[in-house]
């Protein structure tokens, strides 16, 4: 009889850090008792901690794959679906089947509108297990499984400068230049001086040949949008990410028509679902897929129908311990359209201690993590951090 999968689990992992996500709190940023900040900038809620919620698959055979999805806000959401819904439905399947079954468990809850948000990410944890466990069982790294590893490494940007006033932001993007980075994303929402200063303090600093672009972090309408970045560009703009709310699908077009810069979005997608209206507005020219918001399945399926309409792959890489970011590097690996893969350096580094495995960023290169599945699992340090629901 063929290996089936036996259990599945759901974990919780919290982080201490030093400094919160995008940097010390402004004026008016306070914590609540649940240890979150919304952040005026763009009203969105964060953790001071990291928080991840993972999932280990074993199959009958005694093969063990891990996933990875967010659990920065209300990570028991995730984990409830996973452990009441999802789970119990992927008990019994052949994990080879990776596909079939995320298909199955996605079409579980469709008709109910359940096409996004805290679903798809349980989802994609499950999903990059199984793609896990597949490489495990072949024993061959996941690229392999993904029709093969177009790019031996893969550049890295510098995301986010955590760092109080926009001389020492300028000067921490230099320190990082120093070490072999030439590409930069600056947050706007702690941009206090606006993003035009920003953006001339750092090409300033950094010089004519070095990369900057823009988070906007989904805040503005169309026409703000297209003024603010137009004041960018004569600074030499890379890319503006982000520049209206989600929903604003006409924004998003109107932006990407009357700028030169190229705009990147799809961070917060789900599905290849959400890039076909956009492509067919050709409402932007980079897509971001987010690893751990979409699964192994879900960021091949983006990442070919984006390629197939002549657009480029920038992937969005956040919050967690690195099993996501090693799927992601895999399927990046296999995509030709990825020019650029995003470095959260002030989670990765930290987190180092949190893997086992040779995944690495350095000099402004992404080294893809060696052997079978992922290449990477959860060390010991991770294990004793280990939650469950």
């Amino acid at each position: 009889m063929s290996e089936r999968v036996a259990k599945v689990e759901v974990f919780s992992i919290t982080i201490p850090r030093d400094t919160p996500y995008l940097g010390a709190l402004r004026q008016g940023e306070t914590v609540n008792e649940r240890g979150y900040v919304v952040r005026k900038g763009n009203r969105t809620v964060y953790p001071v901690v990291d928080r991840t919620v993972v999932v280990r698959v074993e199959t009958t055979g005694g093969a063990v794959g891990w996933g990875e999805t967010y659990g920065i806000v209300a990570p028991g959401a995730a984990m409830a679906i996973i452990d009441d819904l999802l789970g119990p439905f992927v008990v019994g399947r052949d994990p080879r089947d990776v596909c079939v079954i995320h298909d199955d468990l996605y079409d579980l809850m469709r008709v109910r509108g359940y096409t996004g948000g805290f679903y798809c990410d349980a989802l994609a944890a499950i999903d990059i297990a199984l793609w896990d466990i597949c490489g495990k069982l072949a024993n061959l790294p996941l690229v392999k499984l993904l029709g093969g590893q177009r790019h031996e490494r893969l550049p890295a940007y510098i995301s986010g400068l955590p760092k109080p006033t926009r001389g020492e932001r300028a000067d921490f993007a230099a320190q990082w230049q120093a070490q072999g980075f030439d590409s930069f994303k600056f947050a706007a929402p702690v941009a206090d001086d606006g993003v035009v200063a920003e953006m001339e303090t750092l090409r300033a600093r950094l010089g004519p040949s070095v990369r900057i672009a823009c988070d906007m972090h989904w805040v503005h309408t169309g026409e703000e949008a297209v003024a603010l970045i137009k004041a960018m560009e004569p600074h030499g703009l890379w890319f503006a990410e982000a520049p209206v709310k989600p929903e604003d699908l006409d924004g998003l077009s109107l932006v990407a028509s009357r700028v030169a810069t190229p705009i990147a979005a799809g961070e917060e997608w789900r599905t290849v679902y959400d890039l076909v209206p956009r492509v067919a507005r050709r409402a932007c020219a980079i897509i971001q897929p987010e690893m751990g918001h979409k699964g192994v399945t879900e960021f091949m399926r983006i990442g070919l129908y984006a390629q197939a309409h002549h657009l480029k792959l920038i992937p969005h890489a956040t919050i967690g311990i690195g099993l996501f970011l090693a799927a992601s590097l895999h399927a990046s690996s296999a995509l030709a359209a990825v020019e650029c893969h995003e470095y959260q350096h002030s989670i990765f580094e930290p987190n180092r201690r949190l893997l086992v495995g040779d995944m690495d960023c350095r000099q402004g290169l992404y080294s893809l993590p060696t052997g079978a599945g992922l290449g990477v699992e959860p060390s010991k340090a991770a294990l004793e951090l280990l939650r469950r629901h």
